[in-house]
């Protein structure tokens, strides 16, 4: 007979699980990827420097926050990802509010995988960004990476690519800020650079393109990471980071401060404070005592600005690159309005290459998202020399003049003291479009000053003369008499009002009144062409 052999008893379903296990289970695991790995957190606590999550919690209003992707991981490639495939995959995306404001971020995360970029770390950036410009809404990045992950090869660099092409399409849109808080190399650099505000924290903030060590193979030249690309280096030698603090929880509330100041998109205004009091009343005397009447004596312009702005606070772009030229955010009467002027504390307040670049971009960040201009002047020419003219002043000069040539929004210029030659031209005059021309009773407004104007103008008569300096203090006072008086401007048309200084903030609030309602069509065309 036979033998028969039992079935092997197959093992029936796992019973379900309720939905109270389920539940429970994905609230340890959110919570275990929220938490972190403790040996990241102890070792980013180290450095320094505070985790993605803290980053967050200290940008924006407590309990706003609300993430995308917290789940997301890289693909299983097999050993390519040697099992490493943790939760977020190193960057926390999302939104939040700042002062009641929708707002959209991401924040690097260095303790998973160096808070590399890899494929999904991209991925989850390129869909914050695309839902910060479909929202009309600010985006901010809080970058701390290693770079791109090399494990992952091109579609690191893809990733990259797609973050670029997403800063380009967003820009003059959206405000962008990126916001600096470790390593940044490599091509990760090009973010910031995109952005219209980047912040970097000394000490911890490094951005390069490339690192000591390929610099040291290829050249031989030994460089440490903060002396080539720390956060004094950007802000004050390169001007790629517009703000430098010394600390992240400072930092961020100065990011917060920003965000107050902006719009939230191209189409919308910048949101005003109201205030009391009359602001045709409010008269500032002590202009007149910052300012000396006589050309050649240096003052501090960010006095004169705290005079004119509300509660004398102002938002400082670029305050320690190129500070000859002053560049700063404020409030009029509760309304944002962006300042340039002139620093006669530095250089007397000449412009050269990297002033006209920083105004210039300033001016057409503030024309894109409907911040109304304010100009002081104060500014006796460009800066000569070859180093100079063979640094592309003529170039880099031509941006500003473009930028103001440009702007559509409500224009003030106010004449401090003087303003001569090209400089005069290029810092909103009338002639290239500046709504409002204001003076001051001692505005010298010329080619060039009395003194060179004569030496050129009378070099033969005064070679020849008997006593040159007798005869050359004769012509430099009728010169003046004849070309520079302070009402010459004005009777030609180039200026629309001489003022009392005291009166200077009730003027400009008056004009930018005027102007409130300004529209100006712009020719159809694709894009002009910037002398970049």
């Amino acid at each position: 007979m036979p033998v028969s052999v039992p079935r092997p008893v197959r093992p029936g379903p796992p019973p379900a699980r309720t939905m109270a296990q389920l539940r429970a289970e994905r609230d340890a695991l959110r919570g275990l990827t929220e938490a972190g790995d403790p040996t990241g957190v102890e070792r980013q606590h180290a450095l320094g420097k505070r985790t993605a999550r803290e980053r967050l919690d200290l940008l924006l209003d407590e309990g706003s926050f609300v993430e995308l992707g917290v789940f997301r991981r890289r693909r299983d490639e097999g050993s390519a990802t040697e099992g490493r495939r943790p939760r977020t995959d190193g960057v926390v995306t999302g939104s939040g509010t700042i002062g009641g404001r929708r707002v959209f971020v991401y924040a690097q995360d260095f303790t998973i995988l160096g808070g590399s970029l890899g494929a999904e770390h991209a991925r989850k950036i390129h869909r914050v960004m695309d839902l910060a410009l479909d929202n009309g809404a600010p985006l901010i990045g809080l970058n701390d990476s290693g770079g791109a992950r090399i494990q992952e090869g091109v579609a690191s660099l893809d990733g990259y690519g797609g973050i670029f092409r997403r800063h380009v399409a967003a820009s003059g849109i959206i405000p962008q800020i990126s916001v600096i808080l470790g390593p940044c190399a490599g091509g990760a650099a090009y973010s910031p650079a995109l952005a219209d505000f980047t912040f970097m924290v000394r000490g911890t903030a490094r951005m390069f393109l490339t690192g000591p060590d390929v610099i040291a193979a290829v050249s031989g030249e030994r460089v440490g990471p903060e002396d080539l690309g720390g956060a004094d280096v950007h802000g004050l030698r390169t001007g790629v980071a517009a703000v430098v603090h010394d600390d992240e929880e400072e930092c961020l509330e100065d990011v917060r401060h920003l965000v107050s100041l902006l719009p939230d998109n191209n189409l919308s205004s910048p949101p005003d404070e109201p205030r009391q009091g009359d602001p045709e009343e409010d008269r500032r005397p002590r202009l007149a005592e910052i300012v000396p009447a006589e050309p050649n004596r240096p003052y501090d312009m960010r006095e004169v600005v705290a005079e004119i702005v509300d509660d004398g606070d102002l938002f400082e772009i670029h305050e320690g690159w190129a500070p000859n030229v002053l560049c700063a955010l404020a409030r009029m009467d509760g309304a944002v309005v962006g300042v340039v002027g002139n620093q006669p504390m530095v250089l007397a307040g000449v412009l050269d290459s990297d002033a006209a670049q920083k105004a210039a971009r300033f001016v057409r960040f503030c024309d894109a998202f409907n911040i109304p201009l304010v100009t002081l002047v104060d500014v006796p020419g460009f800066l000569p020399g070859t180093d100079q003219e063979h640094a592309g002043v003529i170039r880099h000069g031509a941006k500003l003049l473009y930028a103001y040539c440009e702007a559509t929004v409500p224009r003030v210029q106010v004449i401090v003291r003087k303003a001569y030659g090209g400089a005069y031209i290029v810092m909103d005059s009338r002639s290239i479009g500046t709504d409002l021309s204001l003076a001051w009773p001692g505005n010298e407004i010329a080619v060039m000053g009395a003194e060179g104007a004569v030496n050129v103008v009378h070099r033969r008569e005064l070679r020849a003369a008997v006593d040159p300096d007798a005869l050359r203090t004769e012509l430099v006072a009728d010169y003046k008499e004849r070309l520079m008086h302070p009402y010459r401007a004005p009777e030609e048309g180039f200026v629309d009002d001489v003022i009392d200084p005291a009166d200077t903030r009730v003027a400009v609030l008056r004009g930018l009144a005027v102007l409130r309602d300004k529209r100006r069509e712009q020719p159809r065309r694709k894009h002009g062409n910037v002398p970049l």
